[in-house]
């Protein structure tokens, strides 16, 4: 009897240890926080890139105004250069196929810091969803930051789409979606936001 009460007594401490680990991650937080790092993430490109976006697609809307097509909207380029920073080709149709380009890569300016933009969007993210969780050590800040995973992963699937132009016969100019799901969506949040929620649990715990 009593080894039989010992053996439930391993499986409800398992089963409470399994489930509390998902307990520990912070979704309601971390979807406000991952919403908030894809924005700012934005919103800061923009700031930085939409004059020379501007200029740079001057030529192609020149040539989309005298054939009645629809002109590029620097909000849209910007957004090409965003997903670029997360290291997402941008793909063009081209003659037989399409092709992909990485337009911070290719820009006369050194552009380089705009690939620091999405890391530390996403650090700050983590790290003040860990510090709303009282995470006390890094573990428990980096589980709890996981929670900015499932907004950031909607938004950068969703912008892939939001961010192409054209369409039809001609193809379109748009952040390779495979990519922009997996790398941009998954693997950009989980790791930064995770580093950022560890070194709050560590400042926690002091």
């Amino acid at each position: 009897m009593g080894e039989t009460q010992e053996q439930h007594g391993g499986i409800g401490t398992e089963t409470a240890g399994s489930t509390g680990l998902a307990d520990r991650v912070s979704l309601g937080t971390g979807a406000v926080a991952g919403v908030g790092a894809y924005v700012l993430g934005y919103l800061l490109t923009y700031l930085t890139q939409a004059g020379a976006v501007r200029d740079r697609l001057a030529g192609l809307n020149f040539l989309a105004s005298l054939f009645g097509g629809e002109q590029v909207a620097a909000w849209q380029g910007v957004g090409w250069y965003f997903y670029n920073a997360h290291f997402v080709s941008t793909t063009v149709p081209s003659f037989g196929g399409t092709r992909t380009a990485n337009l911070i890569a290719s820009a006369d300016a050194n552009l380089a810091y705009l690939y620091v933009l999405p890391p530390l969007a996403l650090l700050a993210a983590g790290a003040g969803v860990a510090f709303l969780a009282d995470a006390g050590d890094p573990a428990d800040g980096a589980v709890a930051a996981l929670g900015v995973v499932p907004a950031y992963f909607l938004l950068a699937l969703a912008g892939a789409f939001v961010f192409a132009y054209g369409g039809g016969d001609a193809g379109s100019v748009h952040p390779e979606y495979v990519t922009a799901a997996l790398l941009a969506g998954l693997v950009y949040p989980a790791v930064f936001g995770a580093v950022g929620g560890a070194v709050a649990g560590v400042v926690g715990g002091e």
